[in-house]
Order: C-alpha cells, then sequence, then structure tokens
C-alpha cells in the first residue's frame, strides 16, 4: 500500500502503518499506537484545502493532505499569499496623534506598528496592513486629524 504525504504543522511526513484510529462520533476519536492511546478532536475541518485541525492531548495540530494538484499550484506559484503594497495610511476617524512609531526610508511588514491616534479618549495603535517603504510622514506628533487624511505615503 502506498505510503500517503501529509503536512503536519508545516513539514511534511510519510505515513505509516501500525497506528489505529477509533471514532467515537465525527468529532471525537482515540488512537493506538505501541501500546498508547492517545484521545483526540477535530476543531476545524476544510475539506477544500485538504486541511483538518486536530487536538490531541493538550496540543493542536494542523494536519494536511499532499493533493494531487499541490506540486502543479506550487509551479505555478499560486501557493503564495497576497501581500498588498502599502500607498498611504489614512485615518480611520478623527483624533490626536500620541505616537509615530517609523521613520521615512523605514520598511515596514504586515502587522507592523505605524503610528498611535487617540480618539475618544482611547488609544488605537494602527498597523501596516501591507509591505513599504515609508516615503514621507505628513503628520507630528501632538497633530489633530480628521478622518481621511493622508497620514504616511510609501513608497
Amino acid at each position: 500500500m502506498k505510503n500517503r504525504i501529509w503536512n503536519i504543522d508545516g513539514e511534511q511526513k510519510q505515513g505509516s502503518a501500525g497506528a489505529v484510529i477509533s471514532w467515537e462520533d465525527d468529532t471525537f476519536f482515540s488512537i493506538s499506537f505501541s501500546g498508547n492511546t492517545f484521545f483526540g478532536e477535530i476543531l476545524e475541518e476544510n475539506i477544500e484545502s485538504n486541511l483538518l485541525k486536530v487536538k490531541i492531548g493538550h496540543r493542536v495540530f494542523e494536519v494536511r493532505k499532499k493533493g494531487e494538484l499541490d506540486d502543479l499550484i506550487k509551479q505555478l506559484g499560486l501557493d503564495k499569499p497576497k501581500i498588498k503594497k502599502l500607498k498611504e495610511l489614512e485615518a480611520p476617524m478623527p483624533g490626536q496623534i500620541v505616537n509615530i512609531a517609523v521613520k521615512e526610508g523605514q520598511e515596514v511588514a504586515v502587522g507592523d506598528d505605524v503610528l498611535s491616534l487617540e480618539a475618544m479618549k482611547m488609544e488605537n495603535i494602527l498597523k501596516a496592513e501591507g509591505v513599504g517603504v515609508v516615503k514621507s510622514i505628513c503628520v507630528k506628533k501632538g497633530d489633530v486629524v480628521d478622518k481621511g487624511v493622508v497620514l504616511i505615503e510609501f513608497e
């Protein structure tokens, strides 16, 4: 019998014989292997992307079965996530600039802190939603801005 290739927590593993899975229902199961029994639960199932998120004991695993089209998709470069190129950051609401976390010429990545804007006595940290290089900072600490005002421009 042909062993299957699985992707478990980002690493490719080849299936092996000897493990026995017993299903209690469509969510809970137990695995017997080398005289040990492990109890598990399916947390998420996505058939379209061959993904199964399971909890065994206290650990959570993402298990992905390698499908026939996976190699073709990778060769075509369609497996890479699309990352937005930043052009500018606009104020999502009116407020006062509390902190600017970037400098001109600095590269930013998705999720990096860019600046803090205080609105209605709450500090909102604006994060980069894409990648880019800071071209110019159009505001300074203490400025009061309206919604939609360009705060930072990117190259």
